[in-house]
């Protein structure tokens, strides 16, 4: 069944039909419709936008990051080369003075050694003057009783 609405025209007035009416709200729908896409689109352009100030930030702080990486790399090569011919400088220094610290050690071991031999010494002398202060007593006795010996013999004559 086909149901027909027809559009009359009557003085002044318009009358609709049911395909009008379709047609009508399909036009509003697509008005509506369109009207929410160019929202989207707008926020979408936004957003695109903000995202291109974004990248382009990024881009430029990457750019200076790796001027900056750049140069620092620079002096820390730099760097590095002056710590090694301060090492090497410091190896041939240790190394000339390597045999003083040998002398030195050398040096050290012979004081000791003479510092015992000189104990030794001062032990023995304190021994040997121990027994030459007997040996002194003991020649002053002898010549005492030689001086008395000798003068017995004179008187006895």
């Amino acid at each position: 069944m086909l149901i027909s609405v027809r559009t009359r025209k009557f003085e002044g007035s318009f009358v609709m039909t049911a395909g009008g009416i379709a047609g009508l709200i399909a036009a509003i729908a697509f008005a509506v419709l369109v009207l929410f896409l160019v929202r989207v689109l707008i926020k979408v352009d936004k957003t695109v936008s903000s995202v291109q100030i974004t990248i382009s930030e990024a881009n430029n702080t990457i750019k200076v990051v790796t001027r900056d990486v750049d140069i620092l790399s620079r002096e820390v090569e730099g760097l590095l080369v002056k710590s090694n011919e301060l090492l090497q400088d410091v190896n041939q220094k240790v190394a000339t003075i390597d045999p003083l610290f040998t002398a030195v050690a050398d040096l050290s071991t012979s004081v000791s050694e003479l510092n015992y031999s000189g104990r030794s010494l001062v032990s023995r002398l304190g021994t040997l003057g121990r027994t030459t202060a007997q040996a002194t007593i003991a020649g002053k006795v002898g010549q005492t009783a030689m001086k008395f010996f000798n003068k017995n013999k004179e008187t006895e004559e």
